[in-house]
């Protein structure tokens, strides 16, 4: 497995529908990604390339899932 670090956005946006997310909207510079079953959305700039270690972080957070699990979308 890879180490966590910040993602291009194609990258994130890759990862995220793998893990089951779709775009819920777009406001401003911004994306929400969710899921059924997650409490609150996935939000980050669009115009920030790349993501943010801290945001992926986050995101993984949100996902309830492990790092390992999340760096696997990327293979």
């Amino acid at each position: 497995m890879g180490k966590l670090s910040n993602l291009s956005l194609q990258n994130f946006r890759y990862a995220l529908k793998k893990a089951g997310c779709t775009r819920l909207r777009t406001k401003g510079g911004h994306e929400m990604w969710g899921k059924k079953g997650l409490k609150r959305s996935i939000t980050f700039q669009t115009h920030v390339d790349p993501i943010q270690e801290r945001i992926v972080k986050q995101a993984i957070n949100i996902l309830g899932i492990s790092v390992e699990e999340f760096l696997s979308y990327l293979d």
